[in-house]
């Protein structure tokens, strides 16, 4: 199929909604880097999948990039440390998803590498010239594995499982998602403007990987500057930018391979199942900065923003550094300031305990005041339908919320729950109030409690 590559803002997704982006507060601020905190908290669950099983023992001392857990099995991510230091007794956390896992903490020392060093040896300099190496599509995947690389828009998928060369794949298509759709967060919109060539550099040697020279970087249309970088380091490569209409969730995987390619991918299916890979441009220059300089994956950055913060900033952070210390480089919360969100205002989770790590998957940290919060009191619904119109997923919210509420397992996986991405629209149009998203998800910790709970009396 031919794309349509016109500068034109009319390629999107049927349903959706269109929040208030409030993306001004952070957007232009460039990315900071975060003075290495005296300690650090790496949690061994970072990623979907397995979790990873240590390979250090306590008051051992490390040094920067060294593996200090291996990832077992196919779907798990090996994890280094991105401070130098000593190794402390394991812990136990609480993320902001509300999962329980064990954590290292690490006590840094001075022998780290900070500031101008940092973001030149992992985002800075010069990445295109490097490709004329002659890398095998094995070999790449090999380095992600190896780097530790998961994906970085939010879904911590191990990267070297979407990005591998498979004698079987009929992968003709590569996107790579630029679309940051989510309110607020501005961290892949400050990588594509500050370190253009890393994002391009990764994307032809995963399209490399997936055997296509197909590969189109997508972005939204209210991030012109972006578009431009990315244009102009991607100019005599193979690599085309498509944009986007501005539009939530254009970022979903399922929705922006609808929007370009107008595949349709089948309900509990993926991306390849119609000849497509997906991947974050955080998570392509995280695999440039691993094939083509051995780095392996241990900052990340990060916008704290919204009007509860001093500060706002886009940071890069050392993964496993504790919410605290980020919110006070950031001058703080402010006097109003009622709640805390990892991630945005439609994905994110509310937390409160600030001595929790940020993952690998964190992308930002949304602080809301009271004025922010407007309180609405829920009220029946009024079948309005709204939450249907809206459902990226063709779903029946409010259907949903109610099988829940009645604690009835069966009706809702009729309504296919598990299909569910929650992506926030329904509950942002409803004008009931009513917590569908919240509800959606107590529904299916419901099915995989009464999955366990089958299984052990089967055994």
């Amino acid at each position: 199929m031919k794309i349509n590559l016109k500068r034109f803002t009319g390629i999107t997704f049927p349903r959706g909604v269109h929040p208030k982006y409030n993306k001004e507060l952070s957007v232009e601020k460039a990315v900071e880097i975060l003075p290495t905190p005296a300690k650090i908290l790496v949690p061994l669950l970072q990623n979907i999948g397995a979790m990873s099983v240590p390979v250090v023992k306590s008051k051992q001392e490390i040094v920067y990039g060294e593996k200090i857990a291996d990832g077992k099995g196919y779907i798990s991510a090996s994890i280094h440390s991105p401070v130098s230091g000593i190794v402390q007794k394991p812990t136990v956390t609480t993320l902001p998803n509300g999962r329980h896992v064990p954590v290292l903490p690490i006590k840094t020392n001075e022998n780290h590498i900070e500031g101008n060093e940092l973001w030149d040896l992992i985002y800075g300099g010069d990445w295109l010239k490097k490709l004329k190496v002659n890398f095998t599509s094995e070999g790449i995947t090999e380095k992600i594995y190896n780097a530790g690389i998961v994906g970085l828009g939010g879904a911590a998928f191990p990267s070297h499982v979407k990005i591998a060369f498979n004698y079987k794949n009929t992968v003709d298509t590569f996107l790579v998602n630029g679309c940051e759709c989510e309110p607020y967060l501005t961290t892949d919109y400050r990588l594509m403007v500050e370190s253009p060539e890393s994002i391009v550099a990764g994307s032809l040697l995963a399209g490399k990987t997936l055997n296509t020279n197909k590969i189109y970087i997508c972005i939204e249309d209210n991030k012109p500057e972006a578009i431009k970088a990315i244009e102009a380091a991607a100019k005599e490569t193979p690599v085309k930018v498509v944009v986007l209409k501005t539009k939530y969730p254009q970022g979903s995987e399922r929705h922006l391979v609808r929007a370009v390619t107008n595949r349709i991918i089948p309900l509990g299916g993926i991306p390849v199942d119609v000849d497509v890979a997906v991947n974050n441009v955080s998570t392509v220059s995280a695999v440039a900065g691993a094939v083509l300089r051995g780095n392996p994956l241990t900052h990340r950055i990060v916008t704290v923003t919204g009007r509860g913060i001093k500060n706002p900033k886009n940071i890069m952070v050392p993964i496993g550094t504790q919410y605290k210390d980020v919110i006070e480089y950031c001058g703080g919360l402010t006097d109003d300031a009622v709640r805390v969100v990892s991630g945005g205002p439609m994905m994110g989770f509310a937390f409160t305990d600030f001595d929790m790590p940020i993952t690998k998957g964190t992308s930002g940290i949304t602080v809301f005041t009271k004025k922010d919060i407007k309180a609405r009191k829920e009220t029946a619904c009024i079948k309005c339908g709204r939450c249907v119109d809206v459902c990226p997923m063709r779903l029946v919210p409010a259907k949903l919320a109610q099988a829940v509420r009645h604690r009835d397992i069966e009706l809702a996986q009729k309504y296919n729950i598990l299909a569910c991405m929650e992506s926030g629209c329904c509950g942002y149009i409803c004008p009931a109030g009513i917590p569908l998203v919240q509800l959606i998800r107590m529904g299916k910790a419901m099915i995989v409690s009464d999955k366990k709970n089958k299984e052990k009396i089967d055994s």
